[in-house]
């Protein structure tokens, strides 16, 4: 792989990519189990996502450089501008570049879920845009977790089963929940990791806001909704064991709580920033294993 090629593939930030393919997977399940799956919607749906995802990296890239978050002070994943690795101009036009592809992919669900969906797909585009940019950007005034529930768990998986359903449903909103807020849970990392840098740069995070103590309660609450709250309730509903399935991550999540309340190296917040990540995956494959089993 050429040098250029990895610079690009790591401004794109993969570990963030399962925040795109879980809601996806988790609202296509939930429209298989009601006899409502369209595999042609749902790639449509993932495309969006993925594409989505990767241009709010580069903006988040290009504007958290422009701002000053972004220092030699910072310890993280390197950042393709602020490494001096990509132009800021040059970010700027990817940036576009992919947000402009993200909108012709969301063109196409338009034959499956009506004009509305233009709308749905602009504003996440303009979400995506007015994290880190923009006169009053989301991520700086305390709302990034906000934004990250609602698009990345609520839009996208309600989206993605109405369009292959045609309805909205009660269930769809539930198995919303735990995939918004495990999510934000990766925010919450890589906020905890950059509390001292945010503070310097005027990024006030819920962390600048609130503290550790406080990201730790929500690290951990967002844990227990997703794992424990949500399957139990679909398994009551539906009177069926295997949606119980998440229920096999609980170990691996306890020892991301305890890792987030112990560690305080940055390289090993690194480390869970990308161990998250992986949950969230896992998490989306059991929960659509356990919709999908009859």
């Amino acid at each position: 792989m050429s040098a250029p090629a990895k610079v690009w593939i790591g401004a794109a930030r993969p570990r963030t990519l399962p925040a795109a393919v879980a809601p996806v997977l988790v609202g296509s399940g939930l429209a298989w189990r009601d006899g409502g799956f369209d595999a042609r919607a749902a790639a449509l749906c993932l495309g969006f996502a993925l594409l989505v995802q990767v241009g709010t990296n580069f903006a988040n890239d290009y504007y958290d450089f422009v701002k000053g978050a972004d220092t030699a002070a910072r310890v993280g994943p390197r950042r393709a501008v602020a490494a001096g690795l990509v132009a800021p101009a040059t970010m700027r036009r990817a940036m576009w570049g992919v947000f402009a592809a993200a909108f012709l992919c969301g063109l196409g669900l338009i034959a499956w879920g009506g004009p509305w969906l233009l709308a749905v797909g602009v504003t996440s585009i303009l979400c995506g845009l007015a994290y880190t940019g923009g006169p009053w950007p989301l991520g700086y005034h305390g709302l990034g977790d906000v934004f990250v529930f609602l698009f990345f768990g609520l839009v996208a998986v309600g989206a993605t089963y109405f369009v292959q359903t045609g309805a909205l449903v009660r269930d769809a909103w539930l198995v919303a929940i735990p995939v918004g807020l495990l999510t934000a849970n990766i925010l919450v990392v890589n906020n905890y990791r950059d509390v001292a840098t945010d503070t310097i740069a005027g990024k006030r995070t819920l962390v600048v806001r609130f503290g550790r103590k406080f990201a730790r309660i929500q690290f951990n609450l967002s844990l227990v909704v997703a794992l424990v709250v949500v399957p139990a309730s679909l398994a009551v509903r539906d009177r069926c064991a295997w949606r119980l399935l998440p229920l096999l991550l609980l170990p691996m999540a306890s020892s991301h709580a305890r890792r987030l309340r112990e560690r305080e190296n940055p390289l090993e917040q690194i480390k869970l920033l990308g161990d998250t990540g992986k949950l969230l995956a896992l998490y989306a494959i059991l929960l659509t294993a356990a919709l999908v089993v009859r």
